[in-house]
């Protein structure tokens, strides 16, 4: 979060160096995606997770419908474990819960006063994002140990 000011594409990269995934340009990708184009909707940390664990659980051909219904147990279990942990899998619910305001970050005021919050959104979404990274990779190895 430091690095990039992104929880999208910092709980991405965290999973991507963490188990070797591939997926550079899924990094770029992810860049309009912090609460779907900062309108409050899927957290930027629940959407970069499941990229990853897309790219872990995911099918490589797109008629293997196995293989999607089969990676839909991680994405749920994920989703079900962030919203256990965080309240909500939604931006705007978790910006109202962690700074005690819902931002409208389209909104150039409300942005630049999010922007300017004590603590930041450096240090509180980097808990947000520090939370996704590890329910996913405790999600992956779960897997990975059946």
């Amino acid at each position: 979060m430091r690095r990039c000011h992104h929880c999208a594409q910092a709980t991405f990269v965290s999973l991507q160096e963490g188990f070797g995934l591939e997926g550079g340009t899924i990094v770029k990708a992810l860049t309009p995606l912090p609460g779907i184009a900062e309108r409050g909707e899927t957290c930027g940390a629940v959407i970069g997770a499941l990229m990853a664990l897309g790219l872990v659980f995911g099918r490589d051909r797109i008629d293997d419908w196995g293989a999607w219904r089969a990676s839909l147990g991680p994405a749920r279990a994920f989703c079900a474990r962030f919203e256990q942990a965080m309240g909500s899998t939604q931006c705007g619910a978790l910006l109202g819960r962690l700074f005690g305001k819902r931002y409208d970050l389209a909104d150039p005021a409300q942005l630049a006063e999010f922007q300017a919050a004590r603590p930041g959104p450096v240090e509180v979404c980097a808990r947000v994002v520090k939370t996704a990274v590890r329910l996913a990779a405790e999600v992956i190895l779960d897997e990975r140990s059946r």
